[in-house]
C-alpha cells in the first residue's frame, strides 16, 4: 500500500473497482486513522453501482447503474452464508441471523448483508487509535447501528451525529417532515486520536464583554476570583485585600502573573474582592453537540455542486477529518462518489485513499483535483484499475461492456450516458460552444468494444442527422476496416458558426489511439462536468506533498 513517487513522497490512491476486493487485497491491518464512508440506500435517488461480487459480474442485490434499489437474490444468499460460515465475529452473526428473523429476505436485509461485509474489513484496516464514520438516513441508521454494535463493541460507540441537510419541506402530510441524516461514530478502541471542535460564539455571548483598555488584547468581562469550595490553602491577603470565605481560585505565583499582566480589577472600597479580566479573544468556542444545524446544505453552497446527486458539503466533511485525524493522517473513503471526502483531505494536509467502482466517479475526482488544486497535483495521486493498455481496455469490457462504454466517453471529455438502456447506439454527448452566451452544438459518442462493421459507421452518421447534432465520434476497440473509413469519410463537414473552420463530420478513432494520447479532430468542447472554485490560497505547493 505504501506507495511512494520517485522523490520518495507518498503518493495517494484513487482505486476504480468493488471494495470489498480492494479492501481485502491491497489495504493492510491496523494502517488507516479514518474512514468515511456514505452508502445509499433506498433514497429513490441517483446513485453510483456499489457492490459486485468477487466473481467481478454484477450482483442481483442492486440494479443497473445509478439505481439504489435492494432486492434479496440467490448472490445475496451466498454472501448470508459466507458470513455466517467464516470468520465473522459471533456478534455479527447472531445480528444477522436475528435480522432474518425479523425482517424476512428483503430489501433491507441484502443491504445490511453487503454492508456487513465492508464494515468487518473497515474495521480491520483501522488503526487502534482510528475512527469510522458511517453517514446514512434514518431509513437504515438503526439497523446499521446494531451491525455497528457488533463489530466495534457498543463500548466503542462515540456518538450518533444529526446533520440538519436541508429546510422541512411543505409535503409531510401523515409525518414530521424529514430534514436529517445520521453519522454513526465509532473509534477502534478506547485510545481514539479525537480533536474536541468548538463552534462560535453567540452574539448574546459576546455582548457580556462589555470592556476595553484599548491595549490590544479586545473587550473583557469581569469575572470572580472567589473559590467556589472552601480552599484553606488559598485564604491569603493580597495587596492588603482580605480573602474571600472560601479563599482564591488561584495560588500566589498565578495572582502575582495576573496582576503583572494587567488582568486583576481591584476594589474600589474597603471589603470588595478581587476580580479577574477575562478577554473575549482567550475564549474558546462553544464545545460541538451532537446536533449539527451550523453546515449549509449543498443546495445553497451553489459554488462547490458538481452535479453529483450525494455530493455533501465540504465544510461537512472538514468537520468530521479535523476531528479525527492529524495532518499527515491517511483518510480512507471507500464510497468517494464526487470526492468531498478527499477534496477535504487534501485541503486539510491529510493523505488519502479513495474507491469507487465507477469509472465516471474517478474521472471527475481527478478532474475536480485538477481544476481545484492546478494540474501538478497530479503528482500527489496515482489512478489505479483503470486501463493504462489494451489488456486493460480489454479486460475492462470483459468486466462491465457499459463501465467500459463510460470510460471511452470521458477519455473525449463526453457526458456518458447514467442508463445502460436505450440508447441507441449513443453512449454519450460532447458538447462544443459556439457563441458566449452559453450556447452549444453537441457531437454524438458511439462506442463499440466487440465487432464492428461498416453498419454501425453508418448507424451513428444517421443518428447524427436524426438528432440535428454537429458531428459523431465513433470509438472502437478493434482496427476499423477499408469500408468503414469510407463510410466516415463521405459523411460530410461540419462548419463552426464561429470561427468557420471545418472539421470531418463523423470520425473514427481506437481505443489504442486514445491510449497513446490521440483525440478527435474537434473544436474547443466544454468540459462535462460541473467545477469547484478553484483556490488560489490552497496552492499545491502548500498541501499536496508530506
Amino acid at each position: 500500500m505504501a506507495t511512494k513517487s520517485e522523490s520518495g513522497e507518498w503518493l495517494n490512491k484513487l482505486y476504480y473497482g468493488d471494495n470489498l476486493g480492494l479492501l481485502r487485497e491491497n489495504i493492510p491491518s491496523g494502517s488507516i486513522d479514518l474512514v468515511y464512508l456514505d452508502p445509499p440506500f433506498n433514497s429513490n435517488r441517483s446513485y453510483n453501482v456499489l457492490f459486485k461480487e468477487k466473481s467481478g459480474e454484477d450482483s442481483p442485490a442492486q440494479i443497473e447503474a445509478f439505481g439504489d434499489t435492494w432486492v434479496w437474490s440467490h448472490e445475496t444468499e451466498i454472501l448470508f452464508s459466507e458470513l455466517m460460515n467464516g470468520p465473522a465475529p459471533n456478534a455479527v452473526k447472531d445480528a444477522l441471523e436475528a435480522m432474518r428473523k425479523l425482517l424476512g429476505d428483503n430489501d433491507v436485509l441484502a443491504y445490511l448483508v453487503m454492508m456487513s461485509a465492508r464494515l468487518i474489513e473497515l474495521h480491520r484496516v483501522l488503526k487502534s487509535t482510528g475512527a469510522l464514520y458511517l453517514h446514512c438516513d434514518p431509513t437504515a441508521s438503526h439497523y446499521l447501528k446494531i451491525i455497528m454494535d457488533a463489530i466495534f463493541g457498543p463500548k466503542n460507540f462515540r456518538n450518533e451525529i444529526a446533520w440538519k441537510r436541508t429546510a422541512v419541506k411543505g409535503d409531510a402530510k401523515v409525518r414530521y417532515g424529514r430534514n436529517h441524516d445520521i453519522i454513526l461514530f465509532y473509534s477502534k478502541s478506547a485510545d481514539l486520536s479525537f480533536m474536541a471542535q468548538t463552534t462560535p460564539h453567540s452574539e448574546e455571548y459576546k455582548a457580556r464583554f462589555k470592556f476595553d483598555d484599548n491595549d490590544g488584547r479586545g473587550p473583557y468581562q469581569d469575572a470572580p476570583l472567589d473559590s467556589p469550595n472552601p480552599r484553606p490553602n488559598l485564604t491569603f491577603a493580597y495587596k492588603g485585600v482580605e480573602p474571600p470565605k472560601n479563599g482564591w481560585r488561584v495560588n500566589p505565583e498565578e495572582m502575582k502573573r495576573l496582576d503583572e499582566e494587567n488582568r486583576l480589577i481591584f476594589p474600589k472600597k474597603d471589603g470588595g474582592r478581587i476580580r479577574r479580566k477575562l478577554y473575549l479573544s482567550e475564549q474558546p468556542g462553544v464545545p460541538m453537540g451532537d446536533v449539527w444545524t451550523d453546515i449549509a446544505p449543498l443546495n445553497s453552497q451553489a459554488i462547490e455542486r458538481l452535479g453529483y446527486p450525494t455530493q455533501k458539503p465540504l465544510t461537512l466533511l472538514e468537520r468530521i477529518i479535523a476531528s479525527s485525524s492529524s495532518p499527515g493522517d491517511i483518510v480512507l473513503d471507500p464510497f468517494c462518489g464526487c470526492g468531498t471526502s478527499i477534496d477535504a483531505a487534501q485541503k486539510l494536509r491529510r493523505r488519502w485513499i479513495g474507491m469507487d467502482v465507477t469509472t465516471l466517479a474517478i474521472d471527475l475526482i481527478d478532474a475536480r483535483l485538477r481544476h481545484t488544486y492546478g494540474e501538478g497535483i497530479t503528482q500527489t495521486y496515482e489512478i489505479l484499475g483503470v486501463p493504462k493498455d489494451m489488456a486493460g481496455a480489454k479486460k475492462l469490457f470483459d468486466k462491465s461492456p457499459f463501465e467500459f462504454e463510460r470510460w471511452c466517453v470521458m477519455q473525449v471529455d463526453g457526458q456518458p450516458n447514467e442508463k445502460q438502456v436505450g440508447d441507441k447506439g449513443i453512449d454519450g454527448v460532447i458538447r462544443i460552444p459556439i457563441d458566449n452566451k452559453g450556447s452549444s452544438h453537441r457531437v454524438l459518442v458511439s462506442v463499440k468494444g466487440g465487432t464492428t462493421n461498416p453498419g454501425h459507421v453508418r448507424d451513428l452518421i444517421g443518428a447524427v442527422a436524426s438528432q440535428n447534432a454537429a458531428m459523431g465520434v465513433f470509438i472502437s476497440m478493434k482496427t476499423p476496416t477499408k469500408a468503414m473509413i469510407e463510410a466516415a469519410n463521405h459523411s460530410g463537414v461540419y462548419t463552426h458558426p464561429g470561427d468557420g473552420r471545418k472539421f470531418p463530420k463523423v470520425q473514427i478513432i481506437t481505443v489504442q489511439e486514445l491510449l497513446d494520447g490521440k483525440r478527435p479532430d474537434l473544436p474547443p468542447t466544454l468540459l462535462p462536468y460541473f467545477q469547484a472554485k478553484r483556490r488560489h490560497d490552497d496552492g499545491f505547493e502548500k498541501v499536496a506533498l508530506f
